[in-house]
């Protein structure tokens, strides 16, 4: 019987592992299996970008997997049994001696009983493009969260939609991660694009009317976006492995659970130590590499070999600020923030092509790195 690896999730993770595998396991008996709900790739990079009204390139992932003898399962996952080395997708159990987790994560609810918005998820983004569409000149739209997603979608919306009133609030400093000139730039863009941006404010809940911060002060809205970061699937928690707080399953150094030895955790599904031991942060830029490392040493366990000698490093992090503009925040190997940087319509084309070459290396089984190294790739 061939060597049954199933895979779970088909985003930048996902792929990866799978497109990896197909190559390193051709003609070795094995049998791959990828399980997605949908049919096609999203790029979750892009998602403020569908939020604001933009429509991106589909990507099949049939088309991407073609030729790796990678089979595609569309079906929802609802539950893994570890102990029992078996799957239940849309109601069928599918057996499996090796699992490579990808499941991802979602965003992070606002408390209160209004209703918040969130580009999240691609069923996200699409509702609150439908609501971006009927707002009409002069709503007030807030976007909570001064991290990477909520930066984007501040600005890409502001860009879109010049007729509404766009307001930013962050518990910290806007940018705070940045060094000096690239903050700078970053400030000037939101002052160009209209943005107000209310710092050191951290939201205790909505309201109808928008939200009320810890000291009480009211935020009105007409639109809340929520985007105070990201939750693991909750599917690995109830799964019988080992996770750590936030549910995220633990890993050793070869994305190789610590308590299951024949399951692998890859992406915003894995608590893995970085460079200096510093926990891999939950974002589209570890998914790549993770995705690559685990599909290298699940391969050598199948096969036999010696395993890779890869590791993972961080590079830069890059932040659109609308089409035209843009922040590259480059970064040590264990991401912190580095003196060099690059702004402007060079940054926003450097973000451009970050994007592209993650869609564009699924269909060549490209490294994330170079060789003897995985790199984050942004």
């Amino acid at each position: 019987m061939p060597h049954r690896i199933v895979i779970l999730g088909a985003g930048y993770a996902g792929m990866t592992a799978a497109r990896r595998l197909g190559t390193l396991l051709r003609g070795e008996d094995a049998e791959i299996v990828l399980v997605n709900e949908r049919t096609d790739f999203v790029e979750r990079l892009r998602l403020h970008q569908v939020a604001a009204g933009q429509d991106l390139p589909r990507y099949e992932l049939a088309d991407l997997l073609r030729g790796t003898g990678v089979r595609l399962h569309c079906a929802r996952v609802e539950a893994v049994d570890a102990g029992n080395r078996t799957v239940v997708a849309d109601g069928e159990r599918i057996g499996y001696d090796s699992l490579v987790l990808a499941l991802g994560s979602a965003g992070v609810p606002l408390p209160g009983g209004a209703e918040a918005w969130s580009a999240a998820s691609p069923a996200a983004a699409m509702r609150l493009r439908g609501r971006l569409a009927r707002a009409v000149e002069g709503e007030r739209v807030l976007v909570v969260g001064g991290g990477l997603t909520g930066l984007e979608v501040a600005a890409e919306v502001a860009e879109a939609r010049p007729d509404l009133s766009v307001a930013l609030a962050t518990s910290g400093a806007l940018g705070d991660r940045l060094v000096p000139g690239a903050r700078a730039h970053l400030r000037r863009g939101f002052a160009a694009l209209g943005v107000e941006v209310r710092e050191g404010v951290r939201v205790r809940r909505l309201v109808e009317a928008g939200a009320v911060a810890e000291d009480g002060t009211s935020l009105g809205a007409d639109i809340v976006i929520g985007a105070t970061g990201f939750a693991p699937h909750p599917i690995a928690a109830h799964a019988g492995l080992e996770v750590d707080a936030r549910g995220q399953v633990v890993v050793d150094a070869a994305m190789r659970s610590v308590s299951h030895r024949e399951v692998f955790a890859i992406g915003d599904t894995a608590f893995a130590a970085g460079p200096g031991g510093r926990p891999l942060r939950m974002s589209c830029s570890s998914g790549m590499p993770t995705g690559w490392l685990a599909a290298g040493h699940l391969a050598a366990a199948v096969a036999g070999r010696r395993p890779p000698a890869l590791r993972v490093r961080y590079f830069h992090q890059a932040i659109s600020l609308g089409r035209r503009n843009a922040v590259v925040q480059f970064v040590t190997a264990d991401d912190r923030p580095r003196r060099g940087y690059l702004t402007g319509a060079a940054a926003a084309r450097y973000k451009e092509a970050l994007c592209r070459i993650a869609v564009w290396s699924f269909a060549r089984d490209l490294p994330a790195g170079r060789p003897g190294r995985v790199a984050v790739a942004a």
